[in-house]
């Protein structure tokens, strides 16, 4: 798809050269002569690039940078300026220019200019088809658990997402914290705005804290150039802290300014820059107990534990194991192009009586390594994981062991059974000797899915 620029100058020579030094197959050049016959071109079809001189007559490029701000707002604007005039020029950027060159123009900059602020404008159409993706992917039904734990995660996001409230999720590695952030933002009302995420455990406090509030050019060795941070890139949206337990407490009074203020300012700066961000923090750690140990601030924990969610690990949710594996199957099967592999009852029985020390990411590793091994249509048991086959088998857990109830031997059974039988109600009530009714009920009185 060809690039369209639209090239504004009052001068004809000007705009002519600046034709000829940008034409190129991929691009569709168009000419105006001032902001009035540019705003004529710009209501006629949209353009991906407008280049516009500041000073013309009728309507001048800070006019038309206006109206493109307000009316065109996914068009990039370079704007053209004289040496007299670099402050209106760093003025226009302030209003939304994405890059100004001053006169007489060198081709070559110029160029590079146009090409990183279309090949900007080429990630934000990504970013909006990725933003599209991932709301439909985080809808709270498509974060998979039928258990009581799930549901109870599952009642929070509902409850806490349309606010702005801070939030703290707590859970072990691999339990999905980064699924639940994206869950509660893509169903908030900041949802069409940046989803920033940021693991903190990974930076040293400098690091961090010019990754998070930006800083200054020169204000630390090889600060060549201003950076923003990702406080003002998620402004209007939430930004997401993993592993916030692993930040020195020098950089959590810091942090504690901003969420109470909602301002702060760059490394080496003396601007105070305010914005309006949501933050979600997510740690594998107790914090609670890492306040009581003295390396989190107390203060800080009660800032972000405004709304705490608690991610149960997979050992405590075995009940969510098969729609999970069937899921990552399923995932699988498709990218690797083994649509008619299955996995039957006894490999997913067997499934739901490992440990899962890394949790939901570990199963689906072990999915796809499943998948790509497979060379027939079915992963049997004995083609598990050595540790994962060692495992005692379900019926092996319905031995009757000292201090078990009769009720708790009741469910056991039928979720044996039901198991066994691929969820088929009809066969199971068959096989334990009850009617289907009495099987329905029983289902509701032990809060078994079938």
């Amino acid at each position: 798809m060809k690039r369209r620029i639209l090239i504004v100058d009052d001068e004809k020579n000007t705009r002519e050269g600046l034709r000829w030094a940008l034409d190129s197959p991929g691009c569709e050049i168009n000419l105006a002569a001032d902001g009035e016959e540019a705003s004529r071109l710009l209501a006629a079809s949209p353009f991906d690039l407008v280049i516009t001189d500041l000073k013309m007559p009728n309507m001048d490029g800070m006019e038309l940078l206006d109206l493109i701000v307000k009316k065109y707002p996914r068009t990039v604007v370079i704007v053209l300026t004289g040496h007299a005039t670099v402050e209106t020029a760093v003025e226009a950027i302030k209003k939304g220019a994405s890059e100004y060159i001053e006169k007489p123009i060198n081709i070559d900059v110029l160029n590079m200019l146009v090409d990183r602020a279309l090949m900007q404008k080429n990630l934000e159409e990504e970013d909006d088809t990725q933003r599209q993706s991932l709301q439909k992917q985080f809808e709270i039904g498509n974060i998979l658990g039928v258990s009581p734990a799930m549901k109870n995660v599952f009642e929070k996001i509902q409850h806490v997402a349309p606010t702005r409230a801070t939030v703290l999720i707590q859970g072990e590695s691999g339990t999905g914290k980064e699924m639940i952030a994206s869950a509660i933002h893509y169903n908030s009302p900041r949802k069409n705005k940046p989803f920033i995420k940021l693991n903190c455990g990974a930076l040293t406090t400098t690091l961090l804290e010019s990754e998070l509030f930006g800083h200054e050019r020169g204000a630390f060795t090889d600060a060549h150039r201003q950076k923003v941070g990702r406080f003002e890139l998620a402004d209007g949206g939430t930004l997401f802290l993993d592993e916030i337990s692993e930040t020195s407490q020098e950089f959590q009074v810091k942090l504690l300014r901003v969420l109470q203020e909602q301002e702060f300012e760059r490394v080496g700066g003396v601007k105070t820059i305010r914005v309006d961000v949501r933050v979600i923090a997510a740690t594998n750690q107790n914090l609670k107990e890492r306040v009581q140990a003295g390396v989190f601030r107390e203060d800080l924990f009660y800032r972000l534990n405004v709304i705490q969610i608690t991610v149960p690990p997979l050992r405590e949710r075995i009940e969510d194991i098969p729609i999970l594996a069937n899921h990552f199957l399923k995932e699988f099967a498709e990218e690797y192009n083994k649509p008619n592999l299955v996995m039957p009852a006894q490999t997913i029985a067997q499934l739901q009586n490992f440990s899962w020390p890394g949790n939901v990411r570990q199963l689906r590793n072990v999915i796809e390594g499943l998948v790509v091994m497979a060379t027939g249509n079915e992963i049997a048991p004995a083609h598990l994981p050595e540790e994962i086959r060692q495992i005692p088998s379900l019926d092996d857990s319905l031995s009757i062991k000292p201090g078990i109830s009769i009720a708790e031997m009741e469910k056991r059974l039928i979720e044996s059974t039901l198991l066994a039988e691929n969820g088929n109600k009809a066969k199971a009530a068959r096989i334990l000797g009850m009617g289907r009714k009495t099987l329905y009920r029983k289902l509701q009185e032990y809060g078994i899915n079938g």
